[in-house]
């Protein structure tokens, strides 16, 4: 079956965005920079995100910004907005992390909300974004609907999770519709923040940190992949 060309301002953004990657990668080699966006429960001190933080820096050999988005700053928990009104706020962070650290792979991370919101900066400007991880992607909101119109504008390799509020079949049903290269990685009987229960723990014979560690290889191996090897690298 024949597939049409994409347009020429597409080749050229793409032509752009291989280009920046291919050259922080030089320049760094292939330690990447990840900016990790946190849940909308819980600011980036919360005992869950400084954890997968420094599994993140280990598996990955990663420099890790974390930051806290502007309503759940100062300690006080509030009920957050909508993910759309957190964009800006989250790409100025990853501007400051990009001039921070320059030339360094840039991975984005997220943790349920955040990794909405991740996977809506990466669409918003022409970022040389090599590889997004989706910790708990919300893909069914409350109400029951399926938000996958952010996934399906992703041009960049995507990993992600599966757990309640990521149904198995709807994810699959979207994976099958997105542009981007994407991956799944399940953990079996795991909660939204992968907590599994002790019965699924004794059923399979799989503990929680090893179904982690399990999660986090997958995670290594695909930004690993996603990133350009340095020139001359065999």
């Amino acid at each position: 079956m024949a597939t049409a060309a994409p347009p020429p301002s597409k080749r050229r953004r793409q032509d752009q965005h291989d280009k920046a990657i291919s050259e922080s990668s030089a320049t760094k080699g292939n330690t990447p920079l990840v900016v990790f966006a946190h849940g909308a429960g819980a600011p980036s001190t919360s005992e869950w995100m400084l954890r997968w933080k420094k599994k993140i820096e280990e598996e990955l050999n990663a420099i890790v910004v974390t930051f806290d988005y502007p309503y759940i700053s100062g300690g006080k928990r509030k009920a957050p907005p909508k993910a759309e009104k957190l964009v800006d706020h989250h790409l100025d962070v990853v501007k400051d992390a990009v001039s921070k650290h320059p030339g360094h792979p840039l991975v984005l991370v997220g943790k349920s909300m955040g990794s909405r919101v991740s996977c809506m900066v990466t669409t918003k400007e022409d970022i040389p974004v090599a590889a997004i991880v989706c910790l708990g992607y919300p893909l069914k909101g409350i109400n029951g609907a399926i938000r996958d119109e952010t996934l399906l504008q992703l041009e960049t390799p995507t990993i992600g999770s599966k757990d309640g509020l990521r149904p198995l079949d709807k994810l699959e049903n979207t994976r099958k519709k997105m542009k981007c290269p994407s991956v799944l990685h399940v953990i079996d009987g795991g909660d939204h923040s992968f907590k599994i229960g002790k019965k699924q723990q004794q059923s399979t014979g799989v503990g929680q940190d090893e179904a982690e560690q399990g999660a986090m290889k997958a995670m290594a191996e695909f930004v690993s992949k996603s990133i350009p090897e340095e020139e001359g690298r065999v």
